[in-house]
Parts: structure tokens; sequence; C-alpha cells
């Protein structure tokens, strides 16, 4: 089934391939100024500085998840990866639409789960228990996984309200079917008072989810096999060597990342979290942040009183929300102005209706 009414215009049109960097930008604020209220911009804080520059709101999944649901502009353009998109389209209202300036900005931890492997193993992990379970998912997924969730009593999370939407799940359910991140899944139920041992991962690429009746009957968490790729890049090295060389700097993590980075590290938290936390520092500390370049060089930007970089010296770089540049996002302004936009995400109203209930009921939760 696709979920999308209009994506046939999916790829970036920029015909004057003459312009400059510097003549797209200006073309975009003159563009910008002449649209006014009828568009609004919505940008995740991994993005570039260039496109940062343009959006009326900031912010990490929960947070542009709100502010999308408040919105009257007739257009939202949304710089970010295509899940977020979706959840755009699926709060906003019937007359707006919602554009993703690059169709290719998607999500490599959101492609590790779809709709059949989940259906699989929900009908596999439900033969072996007779339990209730409870299935969470990451806002990182499709909106055919909302729907998943919304259809099951479950409820999508964000890294910014996990514990509360995980801790509603387990007062009202037996056990926990998390995905699509198993990282996000086991740092937040282990913070929860969850031991490690009764958490099992399951491996759609396995026969059964590479797992027994007997483990997922035993099991309180069970979790998907998913995985940031950018988070997936710090490691306890990078943390011990950081300790070494300077005692005196803070490791602060995202806790997408593995259970022994996190643990390792001084403290972890959302984006949100890690921004308001360094914001928040002495002048004079020092940080190093386990999350998305393109945030930490703007953190180092924003508060140059504070010494801060990334854990990783190969500063893990997320390339598929890197898609969204300058010249599509001029595109997508054009488009408006004609007033024959592209790249419209709008989900089936089917999927909506179930993805709604579980993205309400993170709302509610959070």
């Amino acid at each position: 089934m696709n979920i999308y009414e209009n994506d046939q215009d999916h790829l970036p049109k920029i015909t004057e391939s003459e312009l400059s960097d510097e003549q797209v930008l200006e073309e975009l604020q003159a563009i910008r100024k002449e649209l006014g209220d009828k568009l609004v911009v919505l940008g995740h804080h991994y993005q570039q500085d260039d496109i940062v520059s343009f959006a009326d709101h900031t912010g990490d999944s929960l947070q542009l998840a709100r502010e999308a649901a408040k919105l009257d502009s007739e257009y939202i353009v949304f710089c970010g990866v295509h899940f977020m998109a979706e959840t755009a389209d699926m709060l906003s209202k019937p007359n707006q639409k919602v554009i993703l300036p690059d169709m290719n900005a998607g999500c490599t931890m959101a492609d590790m789960a779809n709709r059949v492997e989940i259906d699989r193993a929900w009908k596999n992990i439900q033969a072996s228990t007779d339990e209730k379970i409870i299935p969470i998912t990451y806002i990182n997924c499709s909106a055919l996984l909302k729907d998943f969730v919304g259809a099951n009593d479950g409820a999508i999370c964000t890294s910014s309200n996990a514990k509360k939407v995980i801790q509603w799940a387990l007062d009202n359910g037996e056990r926990l079917l998390f995905f699509p991140d198993q990282h996000l899944g086991r740092n937040t139920c282990f913070d929860l008072g969850i031991p490690l041992e009764d958490m099992i991962v399951y491996n759609p690429n396995l026969k059964h989810g590479g797992v027994t009746p007997e483990q997922i009957k035993n099991a309180k968490v069970i979790l998907w096999y998913g995985y940031c790729s950018v988070h997936q890049g710090f490691t306890t090295a990078q943390v011990e060597q950081i300790k070494k060389d300077d005692p005196d700097t803070t490791v602060i993590v995202h806790p997408e990342c593995s259970f022994e980075v996190v643990q390792a590290a001084d403290m972890d938290g959302s984006t949100s979290f890690i921004i308001n936390t360094v914001k928040n520092a002495p002048a004079g500390s020092k940080w190093a942040v386990g999350t998305e370049i393109n945030l930490v060089n703007r953190l180092a930007q924003m508060f140059p009183d504070k010494k801060i970089t990334s854990l990783s010296p190969y500063q893990c770089l997320c390339a598929t929300m890197y898609r969204v540049r300058p010249r599509w996002l001029l595109e997508s302004f054009r488009s408006i102005k004609r007033g024959e936009p592209i790249n419209v995400i709008s989900v089936d109203e089917d999927v909506k209706k179930n993805s709604l209930k579980a993205l309400e009921r993170m709302l509610k939760i959070s």
C-alpha cells in the first residue's frame, strides 16, 4: 500500500545551475519574505546552519511535532527527514500542505523496521505468551508503524519523553515490544530499573527473530534490533580517551548510543536535554558531546565561553539529514510561489487514523 497521495515530484529541480551559493541564499531570503505568513519552516537540530537560518522553529522530534500541531500557515516546509514530515502532516490541519525539500532525506534507523516484519514479529511474540504486550515505537519510523501501535493500544515516544511513555506501557501491560532502536529502549528501560537479563533483542533477519518462545515468555522487554548509524559511531574507547586526556571534560551523549557508551559517559539525554545542559553550564566548562556533528558545532558557536567538542574524532554526520540543502529548499520555496508545490507529504487517511491515536497518546503522556 502506498501511504502517500503525492510523491511523484520527489527530485530537486534547480535549473539555474549557474547560481552561486550566495545567490541561492539571497533568493531564498527574498521569496521567504514575499510568502510571509503563508509559509512556516520547521528545522531539526541536526540540519546544517544555512538551513537552520531559515527555520521559524527549531527543535527535536517532540518539539517539532508539538509545533506542527499548533501551526496555521498554508504551507509547512519540514527541513528534516521523511518520517518527521509524515508526523507533521498527520498533526496538521486538512487545508495545510507539508513539504519535504528532498524526498530522499530518510533515516537508516527507520528503514530497519517495516510493517511486514513488525506484523510477523507481533504474531510470533503473541503466540509465545498469553500476557498483555504493549507496543511502543520510537518516532523515528514510518507512518505505517505508527499506525500499527495505534491499532494495538500502544504509543509513540521520542528520546525526550521515552521514560514517561515506557513507564506508561509497563503500567498498562506485562511486557513491552520496543522498536526500531534497541539502544534507546535498552538505556531507558535500564534507567527505569529493568535489568539487562530481562531484555532480549528481536532480529527479523533471523529465523523466529533469533529468539525462542521461552525467551520471549521470560522477557520483560523485547527490543527490535535497529540502531542509529550516527550514534552507533561513538565508543567507550572515545570516552576513555577524553577522560585520560582531560579529566575535567564532561561527556554527555544521546541515549541512541550503545548501553556501554551511555554507562561510561557522565550524562545522557535527548537532543533538547543536551542543548539545555550545555547552555546552563558555567563558563569555562568543557564538554565532549556524543551526537550529530552539526548540532555539536552549533553549540560551540552559540556558547564560545565553553569548550565544546565532539566525542568522536570522526565527527559523526547524519548523511540523510544532510540531504536537505539550500538549493533544494529554494526549489520548494519556488514551487510554493508558483502555486504548484512539489514533494508534498500526504499520509493516507486510513493510516493516519490509528497513527494519530498513538501520537495523541504520546502528547498526552508527555
